[in-house]
C-alpha cells in the first residue's frame, strides 16, 4: 500500500465566485491506481465530485476542465468516459499529453462556479 506524501498546496480554494481544484489523479483509497484509462478517468472524476461536494457543489457546477494524459492513444476512451460525467452546458476543456509525476495515465483539474 502506498500513500501520497503531504504536498504544499490546497486541494480546493474558493475566490471570486469560483472554486478552484488542484489536479486530481486516480488513486484509490488504498493508494493503488486502477488499470486502464477508462477506470482511471471514472475514478478521477469521482474523486473530483467528492471534493466539490465539500463546498456543496457537483460536476454540474464545473465550468472549466484541464486534462493531462500520458498517452495520446487514450484520448478516445478517455473522452467517452469523461462524457458520461457531464451534460449540457458542457464545461470548456483543454487536453494535453505530458508526463505525470505518478504512474497514473491522467490528471484532471477543474474550476467550478459557486452557487448563490
Amino acid at each position: 500500500m502506498s500513500t501520497m506524501p503531504a504536498l504544499p498546496f490546497s486541494k480546493i480554494r474558493t475566490a471570486a465566485g469560483l472554486a478552484f481544484l488542484s489536479g486530481e489523479m486516480p488513486f484509490a483509497a488504498d493508494g493503488s491506481i486502477p488499470e486502464g484509462i477508462t477506470a482511471q478517468t471514472h475514478l478521477t472524476l469521482e474523486r473530483i465530485a467528492t471534493t466539490l461536494a465539500t463546498e456543496g457543489l457537483s460536476l454540474a457546477d464545473v465550468v472549466s476542465v484541464n486534462v493531462f494524459l500520458t498517452h495520446k492513444e487514450d484520448f478516445a476512451a478517455f473522452n467517452a468516459a469523461y462524457a458520461s460525467h457531464f451534460s449540457d452546458p458542457l464545461p470548456v476543456r483543454a487536453t494535453v499529453c505530458t508526463d505525470l509525476v505518478a504512474p497514473a495515465r491522467i490528471e484532471i483539474a477543474v474550476v467550478a462556479a459557486l452557487r448563490g
